[in-house]
């Protein structure tokens, strides 16, 4: 999960007509995504069809006002929408990254997913949506473990040039586009590429 920017709504006359699922905003939240789940990353089309997620749930007994209210709309994978349903705890929210800086609560060690000194919204948010769930530890750790043999082969390499030519390589992997950026950023600090 990295910080999002949330765009300007493109099309806002379909909120007041009660549609949220509007296909011009659909590719707008899509777009501050690079198409990627808002909570586990994953390329949605790698994993299934994209749903626009209400952060708190549009429910009669949760917050049905906010159904059609662009700030409570991001882009996620069908799993984790549905993992969330309509779970929401008042007292400990999910992190929200079109508002917050999710690395402030969850850190990667290899491709699990941890809450960060104890917080309690990152574990929430870790447990409730499945954040560790076996598809996508596998899927993180296929692409850790192929990033960490172009990491080894940089640090072999004796030529300086060929060293930092990988090395720009292996930056531009944690960039926010590219899936799992979070985990890949993790294992690039770890490996004293990134600070």
């Amino acid at each position: 999960m990295i910080a999002l920017t949330r765009p300007e709504c493109p099309n806002p006359k379909a909120l007041d007509n009660g549609k949220y699922n509007d296909p011009v905003n659909k590719d707008a939240l899509r777009k501050s995504t690079s198409g990627k789940c808002m909570y586990c990353e994953c390329k949605t089309d790698h994993n299934s069809f994209a749903h626009i997620e209400h952060i708190k749930p549009k429910a009669l007994d949760k917050f049905p006002e906010l159904e059609f209210v662009w700030d409570n709309l991001g882009y996620s994978c069908q799993t984790c929408n549905v993992e969330k349903g309509d779970k929401y705890d008042n007292n400990t929210p999910f992190i929200n990254p079109y508002n917050e800086d999710p690395e402030e609560h969850t850190l990667f060690f290899g491709s699990f997913l941890y809450a960060k000194h104890g917080s309690e919204r990152g574990e929430y948010t870790i447990n409730e949506l499945k954040l560790n769930r076996t598809g996508l530890i596998e899927r993180r750790k296929e692409r850790l473990d192929k990033l960490n043999i172009m990491i080894s082969a940089a640090f072999r390499t004796r030529s300086d040039t060929l060293r930092e030519q990988a090395f720009f390589a292996l930056k531009k992997e944690a960039d926010k586009d590219k899936e799992y950026s979070a985990a890949v950023k993790s294992l690039l600090i770890a490996q004293g590429i990134l600070k």
